[in-house]
């Protein structure tokens, strides 16, 4: 696969195919190949918000009140276990 597109420009990407196919105005061909362009257009977006999201931190304070961070998901463990 060549260089990948930005989150942005995939997404508007996306909305173009979603507003070609509420159109009504495609015929069946043309909105099968929309309907897949879309649907790799919603995997590439789903990739780059999971990559990105891996790279988040989240600034948390530990018990002792010194500030550390920690990775995104091990930071909402916490929260949903109640620590």
């Amino acid at each position: 696969m060549g260089k990948r597109l930005s989150f942005e420009k995939t997404l508007e990407t996306l909305e173009r195919i979603v507003e070609e196919l509420e159109s009504g105005e495609l015929t069946l061909d043309e909105s099968l190949e929309r309907y897949e362009a879309g649907v790799a257009a919603h995997k590439q977006c789903a990739e780059i918000l999971a990559a990105a999201e891996k790279r988040i931190e989240v600034l948390v304070a530990t018990e002792g009140g010194k500030l550390e961070t920690r990775p995104l998901e091990e930071a909402e463990g916490e929260d949903k276990d109640g620590a």
